[in-house]
């Protein structure tokens, strides 16, 4: 009984650390320019919280190039960005 109270302990504390990692908001946006050949999304954004970033106008890459289909310049769309690889990166688009 002891090793299944442990277990569960442990279990609740890595979801509490990595629980913000797993629940990214979804952050307002326009897209303003497509560049399918370098897979990469220029988005004029409101804050994006989980990265301590104001709103700007910035260039993301994006982790799947499927993504891109969805969207065109002039676009409003509602996104998740994280650091992949040391770069900020577009994760998901509603």
């Amino acid at each position: 009984m002891t090793l299944l109270v442990k277990a569960l302990s442990t279990l609740a504390l890595m979801l509490a650390i990595g629980g913000s990692a797993l629940a990214q908001e979804y952050v307002k946006g326009e897209v303003i320019k497509v560049d399918a050949k370098q897979k990469k999304l220029t988005i004029k954004h409101e804050p994006l919280t989980n990265l301590d970033m104001p709103a700007m106008t910035m260039v993301f890459v994006v982790a799947e190039g499927g993504m891109l289909e969805k969207v065109k310049a002039g676009q409003a769309i509602e996104f998740t960005a994280d650091r992949v690889n040391g770069r900020i990166t577009v994760t998901d688009i509603k």
